[in-house]
């Protein structure tokens, strides 16, 4: 197996080959660590408080802005697929018509 010194180095670390660079053959055995203890919701609120005061929040005047962009966005959306089925609806009526 050809491999440089780093490669090397960092496959023994992991346990897939041995001081020599030949692959180990066994599987190895997964850490059996000892299963934690859950946490309380108290400590889970928190911790979630916490993480929540890390958040950066955008301030009220980009909160409406991006409120406005989005409505007009789905009402320009809105507008444009009622014109589609508009003109999908007279044309197919008008097809069948005849």
């Amino acid at each position: 197996m050809s491999m440089n010194r780093q490669q090397k180095r960092m496959l023994q670390k992991q346990g897939e080959v041995d001081a020599a660079g030949e692959p180990v053959r066994g599987r190895r055995q997964p850490n059996s660590a000892p299963p934690q203890d859950r946490t309380s919701p108290v400590q889970f609120l928190r911790e979630v408080r916490g993480e929540l005061r890390k958040v950066a929040w955008p301030s009220r005047d980009e909160t409406v802005n991006y409120s406005i962009v989005v409505l007009f966005a789905i009402v320009l959306l809105g507008a444009f697929i009622y014109g589609l089925d508009w003109v999908f609806a007279t044309f197919i009526l008008d097809l069948f018509e005849n």
